[in-house]
């Protein structure tokens, strides 16, 4: 297939061996734990906040086996992954902890993709964005030579990163020689929510997960981002790649009411250098959208160059929604929309579903 025809998925997770095993040694969320399923038989679990159903979620090899995950990506004619660990990322650790496991992580997804299969000479199946310790105690010095340490593995092309930096969120002017770094190595940020807003937004009826991951988790990517821009980090690191997960959350259609508000308040507008929709452009935006009209907005706002086809699967997804062997829905809605955003040619359609993410990763075209 030629490289501009490729289908590259930038969204996609998995929980690595040695991080399954790390979460089943726990007693506290987050945990994996075994229980007796409802046939009788032994089953694994996850629990990953504290205030999520006392049950967990499935959880299996096909969370964390490579061939598992390229037999998802073949059932969904997905020519290339770029995986990451799934959430939580560390911060529940001590910093001594989190920086050790944190850089024996790296070195796994590293073997991971680097072991796996190709797709041409110099190309793999497989990328990776690796992890850093952003916990509370956290040193600059560790968080530097993690991002240094990701910079010198080939097929890691960025990093992960939730929202709470080292305890005060990403405008934190500790994280200053973080964001340095990143941009000097030139790595991707692949920034992706966890804890959502504050649970008492959604009320006591029982809506079980929804509002917390249709609002919740695009939310939280909101705020963070929105405060990176009016911090100026975008301004003083502007080779800075920030790619945001869930199309951007809400960021995208709220960006000129972002920039009315920035122009009407002194305090903030003398920060920037460009006005608030500015940022939008130098912003990278996966298309976990679930509908046409939603992606083609988002890519209109921020540009197309800028939008990069997502599956946002759990590790392989193979199982559980969709059943063992059938193709998940979620990951058929955001495919589709691609196809069906209103006046994108085919040129355009290729460069959403991997020409964008070939360029973004540097592996050409």
């Amino acid at each position: 297939m030629a490289a501009g025809k490729l289908l590259i998925d930038v969204h996609t997770h998995v929980y690595l061996p040695r991080y399954a095993a790390f979460l089943r040694s726990r007693t506290d969320v987050p945990r994996i734990f075994t229980r007796t399923s409802p046939e009788g038989q032994p089953e694994e679990r996850l629990l990953i906040l504290d205030d999520e159903p006392p049950t967990g979620r499935p959880v299996g090899a096909q969370y964390w086996d490579r061939d598992e995950k390229l037999k998802f990506m073949d059932l969904h004619s997905i020519d290339m992954s770029v995986v990451s660990s799934a959430n939580p990322w560390l911060d529940f650790l001590p910093a001594s902890t989190a920086h050790k496991l944190a850089e024996e992580l790296n070195v796994d997804l590293e073997d991971f993709c680097a072991t796996g299969p190709t797709l041409s000479p110099t190309l793999k199946r497989l990328y990776g964005f690796g992890l850093l310790p952003l916990v509370p105690g956290a040193s600059t010095a560790e968080l530097v030579s993690t991002v240094e340490q990701i910079a010198r593995l080939p097929h890691l092309k960025g990093l992960i990163m939730g929202t709470k930096g080292v305890g005060k969120g990403l405008d934190d002017d500790a994280l200053e020689p973080v964001w340095a770094a990143i941009e000097q190595a030139g790595l991707i940020v692949f920034l992706h929510p966890h804890y959502g807003v504050d649970k008492n937004a959604w009320g006591e009826k029982e809506n079980g997960h929804v509002l917390p991951l249709a609002l919740g988790f695009p939310f939280e990517t909101t705020i963070a981002t929105t405060r990176l821009i009016l911090a100026g980090v975008l301004d003083r690191y502007p080779s800075l790649k920030l790619l945001l997960a869930h199309s951007g959350g809400a960021l995208p259609q709220l960006s000129s009411r972002l920039a009315s508000c920035v122009t009407h308040d002194p305090l903030v507008a003398s920060r920037l250098q460009h006005d608030a929709r500015f940022y939008l452009g130098r912003l990278h935006f996966d298309a976990v959208a679930y509908g046409a009209e939603e992606l083609g907005f988002v890519a209109d706002a921020a540009g197309r160059a800028h939008a990069y086809a997502s599956t946002a699967a759990s590790a392989t997804a193979s199982v559980g929604a969709a059943g063992a062997g059938k193709r998940w829905k979620s990951v058929v809605e955001n495919l589709e929309a691609i196809e069906g955003v209103d006046g994108w040619g085919e040129g355009e359609k290729d460069a959403v579903r991997g020409g964008n993410a070939l360029r973004l990763l540097g592996l050409g075209a």
